[in-house]
């Protein structure tokens, strides 16, 4: 029976300890799927390599802007960079860590885990930071291939960058959770991760990044998790102004879906 209630008691009395090991085990499960380490890790440098590669243009400076324009002379290819960051961030959120955890429920891993001495709770800790390991990564591997195939000018504001990727981190993994404790199997996750996944990608700027969004979706956008994480970092790589209202956004989507995701939370 599906149900709502707390957490057993295991889970309430148990014992962290072990917690290295279920890591290291549930890290080692999850490199034997193909489809976790592809998207978590490669899937933003063969977008971005597939982006500036084959679609003609990407790397011809721009010079239809006005030349006082923080675009002009930059190209195509660097000011889709933070839309992949973005993105890394959102793969491993919504597409990988919602339909694990969702597939554990299904398949009764999380009830049984309750009658162990290990917290229930430590599994899904141990994703949580497997896949958030698993988007630096992913978006540190993006960040060295594009320099040396494409070559990008440096961040303007390097904090403000780190800060908003971390800030879209929090904001997307909190929502990755929200559909997790809801979801009571690995396809119902699926369906609705898709359904977040890809209209957030369009409003961060996957297809019309910088500079040629248009702008009715970017004052939509910039109130998606994903879509202020890109707008962020988007402004601290080429602009000298300060995103605060897309760093609020992604601080609010956080402090308010984080207690709805644990409240809804279903261990069986």
């Amino acid at each position: 029976m599906t149900t709502t209630a707390p957490a057993p008691t295991a889970a309430r009395t148990g014992s962290w300890r072990g917690f290295g090991r279920l890591l290291r085990t549930e890290t080692a499960v999850w490199l034997r799927d193909f489809a976790a380490p592809f998207f978590g890790i490669l899937f933003p440098t063969v977008i971005l390599l597939g982006v500036g590669l084959a679609i003609p243009g990407m790397r011809d400076p721009i010079t239809d802007a006005p030349p006082d324009s923080v675009w002009y002379g930059l190209t195509p290819v660097a000011t889709y960079l933070p839309t992949v960051l973005a993105m890394a961030v959102g793969t491993a959120s919504l597409t990988v860590m919602p339909v694990t955890i969702a597939t554990y429920r299904e398949k009764g891993v999380l009830r049984r885990l309750s009658t162990t001495p290990m917290r229930p709770q430590g599994i899904v800790v141990a994703h949580l930071v497997i896949n958030a390991v698993t988007t630096v990564v992913g978006a540190a591997l993006a960040l060295v291939v594009g320099q040396l195939v494409f070559g990008f000018v440096a961040p303007e504001q390097l904090g403000v960058v780190v800060l908003s990727f971390v800030l879209g981190m929090a904001a997307m993994f909190t929502l990755g959770m929200l559909v997790a404790a809801v979801a009571p199997r690995a396809s119902a996750a699926n369906a609705i991760a898709m359904s977040l996944y890809f209209p957030m990608l369009l409003l961060a700027g996957l297809w019309t990044p910088g500079p040629i969004m248009p702008e009715v979706l970017r004052q939509i956008g910039q109130f998606t998790p994903l879509g202020a994480a890109a707008q962020s970092m988007t402004t601290a790589w080429f602009e000298q102004g300060f995103p605060l209202l897309q760093l609020i956004v992604m601080a609010v989507w956080t402090v308010v879906a984080l207690p709805v995701a644990i409240r809804l939370f279903r261990w069986s």
